[in-house]
């Protein structure tokens, strides 16, 4: 592993005061991973670049650039250009192969179809912004993967617009609650007060979590779904110690309209690898530790049997959900006729 040269050492030690301003040297040379001394010589290299680093003396005192202080244009290693092109094609796949894009291009997508090097993204032409700007020598290999790089398109992926997504991050950031206008799946429209937690990314589609004062409960909205975002005067205080993801995981599998409880004739740690969070809540049978029971809801039955269930290697039975039963029973019967022989003749 290469070790950081001082001058990257030195814009990375830039990159900490920016965010953090008041950072003592010993603060610095924890996330630097080096010592007090050197933390001070990166310091020093920083100011006979011209960078005006004023030092504060105190219990409050550290490090801080001046007010006014003119910064220099972002540098990137070759590996971080690298990553950020992967990033960028791994979440819109239509960057991918878009050499071609001139200094013209509008950055907007074109109601008449995909995206293209004639109609890109924003994504797109940020990326196309972006490598420009870069030095030859890492500019040359980052354009060579995005120009040669093919990705194929997430079928469940949900891109969110930008605009909304930032309002939800600014009312979540500063507390206050939204008036959001939200289509259901079913195209049912509705305005919902909510307290907004956190926007949670989970593969490749962006999630709200709120508190929903309609329901009185948490809520995930799509944020794809969500047309305005109108932040209000109120204020609210997100639950302490939250974990955005994990509450997430755990509502996703209910609240849909189809209530489901599975049985597994296998013990829990056996079987909870291969159940998926939307799936519902896995426990332990009361009767039996020998097994254990899946309770939840699904929009779907068909593909909550067909797709999730049919992928499980232990023995289940239905024990609630008379359309997810309905929907094993029509899955067992098309495999049990492919199971067939053909007839003599």
């Amino acid at each position: 592993m290469s070790v950081p040269s001082p001058t990257a050492r030195a814009l990375r030690t830039l990159e900490i005061l920016q965010t953090r301003p008041g950072s003592t040297a010993d603060e610095l040379a924890e996330r630097l991973g080096v010592t007090e001394r050197a933390a001070r010589r990166y310091i020093a290299i920083l100011r006979e670049a011209g960078m005006a680093v004023d030092s504060v003396r105190g219990p409050h005192g550290g490090y801080r650039l001046r007010r006014g202080t003119r910064l220099p244009p972002v540098v990137f290693t070759q590996e971080e250009a690298l990553s950020l092109v992967m990033a960028v094609l791994d979440s819109h796949p239509g960057a991918a192969g878009s050499g071609s894009a001139t200094a013209g291009d509008s950055g907007f997508e074109s109601p008449e179809g995909p995206e293209s090097p004639e109609n890109p993204t924003h994504a797109h032409t940020a990326l196309t912004k972006l490598l420009r700007a870069l030095p030859e020598s890492i500019r040359l290999p980052a354009a060579a993967l995005r120009d040669n790089a093919a990705a194929a398109p997430d079928r469940l992926a949900a891109h969110a617009d930008p605009a909304t997504v930032s309002s939800l991050i600014s009312a979540a950031s500063a507390r206050r609650r939204v008036r959001i206008a939200y289509r259901s799946q079913a195209g049912n429209a509705s305005e919902l007060d909510v307290d907004p937690w956190a926007v949670v990314v989970r593969h490749a589609r962006w999630y709200l979590l709120c508190h929903s004062h309609r329901a009185d409960a948490v809520r995930t909205y799509r944020v794809d779904r969500i047309a305005t975002v109108q932040q209000t005067s109120d204020t609210f205080v997100p639950p302490p110690d939250l974990d955005p993801v994990a509450v997430l995981e755990q509502h996703l599998g209910l609240g849909w309209a189809y209530p489901t409880r599975v049985v597994f004739d296998a013990p829990l740690p056996q079987v909870a690898p291969w159940i998926r969070p939307p799936m519902g809540r896995l426990e332990p049978a009361r009767e039996d530790a020998g097994r254990c029971v899946l309770t939840g809801s699904t929009r779907n039955p068909r593909m909550y049997a067909q797709e999730w269930l049919t992928t499980i290697p232990f023995p289940f039975r239905v024990e609630a959900g008379d359309e997810l039963r309905a929907a094993v029973a029509e899955v067992a019967a098309r495999f049990s006729a492919a199971s067939m022989s053909p007839p003599s003749g």
